[in-house]
């Protein structure tokens, strides 16, 4: 059987001292004479005691901790965005709770509910596209908010995002530049960021004035086995009818794509058809073809967020600004420039 937790009394009792005593030691500790900080410091090493967070947060109404809630762990674009909020929040003294919806709604807003019942300082919320009615509900309640990588949530919430057109821009472009004229943008329909990226591909085209091609291939989303699916319908085509360049809504996408390209050999990457991804996931980097892709500088993104929400604890917009959005940049590897 687990043996209870040793409590503030047992370590009052063992340093001979008074609960307000061992409080002010844990809290106020200049209040307290060196000597008998110290009995009651070692008292606290021999127990093993740990403070109960949850319960200092609601005798104080105050908490060290943010949550996080992020859609996908399996897609390093959202580990670098915790562990960029992490690095800023312990910079504030804030530890970083992590919670992963593993792309489940009804997981995002189990979290939510449990985070704020610990009575977290605020929360972090890195969600399924078109989290309105999350965000509206979490504010309505006074929940210190600040939303990443969702352009699809309303103007009164505070926002870090990266311009998704610009880099769908810089990523048809690129392809253009290295000489493609038959492109293919391949993504879902229904994510908010994958449109923009979308929209960003169709003006590269537009500035081509009529030299460059653009086909959309509708996928059910973004993972390795919706690429494989986007691979094999390529290669099924006639030779004519085929793309010489691929623009993916996401690296799993691109990574999938190009698993089914070398699996059947008859085109080859990137002298038959280059690919461009998206997040700079670390699937782009361990590819068997390292995969060119455009990078959200996700860390930015979550030290950003952080400095946000310790800003909204403060009272005042961190730079003035609700809202802040950063440029996306192109990493070219392989799959586009080759070796």
């Amino acid at each position: 059987m687990r043996r209870p937790s040793p409590s503030m009394i047992d370590v009052a009792r063992t340093a001979g001292v008074s609960l307000g005593t061992v409080s002010n030691v844990l809290n106020n500790p200049a209040k307290v004479a060196e000597t008998t900080r110290r009995r009651v410091e070692a008292a606290i090493g021999e127990l093993g005691f740990v403070r109960n967070g949850a319960a200092r947060s609601l005798s104080s109404g105050t908490s060290s901790t943010f949550g996080f809630v992020v859609i996908d762990l399996s897609n390093s674009f959202f580990l670098d965005m915790a562990r960029g909020a992490e690095q800023e929040a312990s910079g504030s003294g804030m530890n970083v709770l992590l919670a992963n919806a593993d792309l489940d709604d009804a997981k995002q807003h189990t979290y939510l509910d449990l985070f704020e019942e610990e009575r977290v300082a605020g929360v972090l919320l890195a969600p399924q596209q078109n989290a309105a009615g999350e965000t509206t509900s979490l504010r309505a309640r006074g929940m210190p908010l600040v939303v990443l990588n969702d352009p699809s949530v309303g103007p009164e919430v505070w926002t870090v995002q990266t311009d998704n057109v610009h880099g769908g821009h810089l990523a048809a472009r690129h392809l253009i530049e290295l000489g493609r004229r038959r492109l293919v943008f391949a993504g879902p329909d229904d994510l908010a960021v994958v449109r923009q990226r979308f929209e960003g591909v169709e003006r590269a085209v537009r500035e081509s004035g009529g030299a460059v091609t653009l086909e959309r291939i509708q996928t059910p989303g973004v993972r390795v086995e919706d690429g494989r699916r986007v691979g094999d319908e390529l290669l099924a085509r006639p030779a004519h009818d085929r793309p010489d360049g691929v623009v993916a809504g996401a690296d799993l996408l691109a990574l999938g794509l190009i698993q089914s390209l070398v699996v059947d050999g008859r085109l080859r990457v990137p002298e038959d058809v280059a690919v461009v991804g998206y997040d700079n996931n670390r699937a782009a980097w361990n590819s068997v073809i390292p995969i060119t892709t455009l990078d959200q500088a996700g860390e930015e993104m979550g030290r950003r967020a952080t400095q946000m929400l310790l800003a909204q604890l403060d009272g005042s917009p961190a730079d003035g600004r609700r809202s802040v959005t950063l440029e996306p940049f192109l990493i070219p590897r392989e799959s586009t420039v080759g070796r």
